[in-house]
């Protein structure tokens, strides 16, 4: 036979409403205010009836004006002429990029150098070499200088068998993360 489990008994434990309390029946409107707003009734108050049974009450602060209370004050900082902005109250940049001059324009003798070297060795003169020589970034190089597809096809080819003869090179660790990575890509 299974012991049969209880649950303790708690002591103390009331098991009877020590008071009943009744809902008073609530009226559809609030009663009149038994007080008047003392507020209303101050010497400072200017009351204004408005049509529609309304009073417009307009009560002065409690404290005495000063200057600094007017807008038209001319000495208030709303009305004053905006300041410059100083060094001193302004944060550094973010990026250092961000404060660097735009590079000068180029000249046409140095366009023509640059079209020149280009097209003269590509692989000795890669994009970031000539913007490197002429204070230009590689967009403008890509822009203004453009390799011929034979050349670029086979700079492509060079470029792939050198990345296989690194791949050669690789752990079995390795191979396998890429070839992970390579199935994602395709499911992407």
């Amino acid at each position: 036979m299974k012991p049969q489990l209880r649950a303790p008994r708690l002591a103390g434990l009331r098991h009877y409403a020590t008071r009943v309390t009744l809902r008073k029946p609530m009226p559809a409107e609030r009663p009149p205010q038994k007080y008047p707003d003392p507020l209303s009734k101050s010497p400072n108050a200017v009351n204004t009836p408005l049509e529609g049974n309304l009073t417009f009450i307009h009560r002065p602060p409690p404290s005495s004006p000063s200057p600094f209370s007017y807008t038209t004050s001319p000495i208030s900082p709303l009305l004053r002429p905006p300041t410059g902005h100083s060094p001193q109250g302004v944060p550094p940049y973010i990026r250092p990029s961000a404060k660097k001059d735009p590079p000068p324009r180029m000249s046409d003798a140095n366009l023509a150098e640059l079209k020149r070297l280009r097209l003269e060795d590509p692989k000795k003169w890669t994009r970031a070499e000539l913007a490197r020589k002429f204070n230009c970034t590689t967009q403008f190089v890509g822009m203004v200088t453009k390799v011929p597809n034979a050349l670029r096809k086979e700079i492509k080819r060079e470029k792939a068998q050198m990345d296989e003869e690194a791949r050669t090179k690789w752990g079995p660790r390795r191979r396998m993360v890429r070839e992970i990575a390579k199935k994602k890509r395709e499911f992407w």
